[in-house]
């Protein structure tokens, strides 16, 4: 990939991606490099000009890596399934719920399949989708895709509509490489104790526990496993996207696991 960025009294221009070629002003006082053949997916990247790294103001903003920044998406060969269509679309609504347990106003964005506001007499079941250390709340639906993935299978007849609910997970916090310092007993109580009540109150779920799943990606995986095996009268699906495993010694009761769950889907 090329990059031209005007920066004619810098002394040194770059990028963080890993591998790229020295950068050199031109006869326009723009400076060109170019990166290594990036990966087909998305890509989080700043721009580095005399030693700070800045955000490239071409693109757009996403949360990634502990910090906010720019990102490029190399296209994939199967992305119709995730890109904008003219399809029928559902809305991807930011809510903010008070949280007793923090003292704090919780931000959370919540999934409405279309049609949604056209049917009030239907209710939907629910997935709580948590995204990976580094991100917040904002990736599933910005660099996730996640409004786009649902209205297209929606639209396929692929899958009945849902809901699906994603928040912060107070993970940021703990260092880098900290991962024996996080506690997930204070984001348990946030989601089982405060969050589901509010969603369940504000929209209209099917609020019982053959109709909710849980899922996420890396560590949020990992506090997927740990809050849905505590919680299996609150969760009936689980779903861990390279966030670790679910073996037979986890359970503690598997008659009762395997009566109460209906999916554990591992990738």
């Amino acid at each position: 990939m090329l990059f031209r960025i005007e920066a004619p009294e810098a002394m040194s221009v770059g990028t963080t991606f890993s591998d790229s070629s020295t950068f050199a002003k031109g006869e326009d006082r723009a400076w060109y490099g170019y990166t290594r053949p990036l990966d087909v997916g998305f890509h989080y990247y700043l721009l580095k000009i005399d030693g700070a790294e800045v955000p490239d103001p071409n693109s757009g903003m996403y949360f990634g890596a502990m910090r906010w920044g720019s990102a490029i998406e190399i296209p994939a060969d199967d992305q119709d399934f995730y890109t904008l269509s003219k399809v029928p679309h559902g809305q991807l609504l930011e809510i903010y719920f008070h949280s007793p347990s923090t003292e704090s106003e919780r931000r959370a964005f919540v999934y409405t399949p279309p049609r949604y506001d056209e049917h009030s007499d239907k209710r939907y079941p629910v997935l709580y989708l948590q995204h990976g250390w580094g991100e917040n709340e904002f990736g599933w639906g910005q660099q996730g895709r996640v409004p786009e993935i649902m209205d297209n299978l929606i639209a396929a007849g692929e899958i009945d509509p849902f809901l699906i609910v994603m928040t912060y997970r107070m993970t940021n916090e703990i260092s880098f490489g900290g991962l024996r310092e996080f506690k997930i007993e204070p984001f348990e109580t946030v989601l089982v104790k405060e969050l589901i009540p509010y969603i369940d109150e504000h929209f209209r779920t099917l609020s019982d526990q053959p109709h909710r799943a849980m899922a996420g990606l890396s560590m949020g995986g990992m506090e997927t496993k740990q809050i849905t095996l505590r919680n299996l009268d609150t969760f009936s699906h689980i779903g861990l996207f390279s966030g670790g495993s679910i073996k037979p010694d986890d359970i503690e009761d598997m008659d009762a696991f395997k009566k109460s769950n209906k999916l554990v889907f591992v990738s």
